[in-house]
């Protein structure tokens, strides 16, 4: 898929730049903040629109499953999204960004 002198995280990034314009079009934006190719652990966090989205779930879930087929070494995805609508610089606007606020509900609240 890519050059293996690529980090997972860069891999993962690319991977997520792909999907990008699914997540924009509808306002979002992501960053992935770990990619561990030891423990297979990869957390991705959505901002922007996708805080308070009634769809962010299926969001979410797609990339959990995706990521999990498309790299081998991949096992556990985390999907995190805000708990509020914020869209400023304080959201991971333009995947990149500032420290986001997460609800303390259950995992099934994307």
């Amino acid at each position: 898929m890519s050059d293996e002198s690529e980090s997972l995280k860069e891999r993962v990034e690319t991977w997520m730049v792909g999907q990008m314009p699914i997540i924009q079009m509808h306002g979002g934006n992501s960053v992935v903040r770990k990619a561990d190719a030891e423990s297979g652990e990869v957390v991705v966090e959505l901002g922007g629109a996708c805080a308070g989205c009634g769809i962010s779930n299926v969001t979410a879930q797609n990339i959990q499953s995706d990521l999990i087929m498309t790299f081998d070494e991949i096992e556990d995805v985390q999907v995190k999204v805000p708990s509020s609508g914020d869209h400023g610089s304080s959201t991971v606007e333009g995947g990149r960004g500032g420290e986001l606020q997460f609800g303390d509900e259950g995992p099934g609240h994307f």
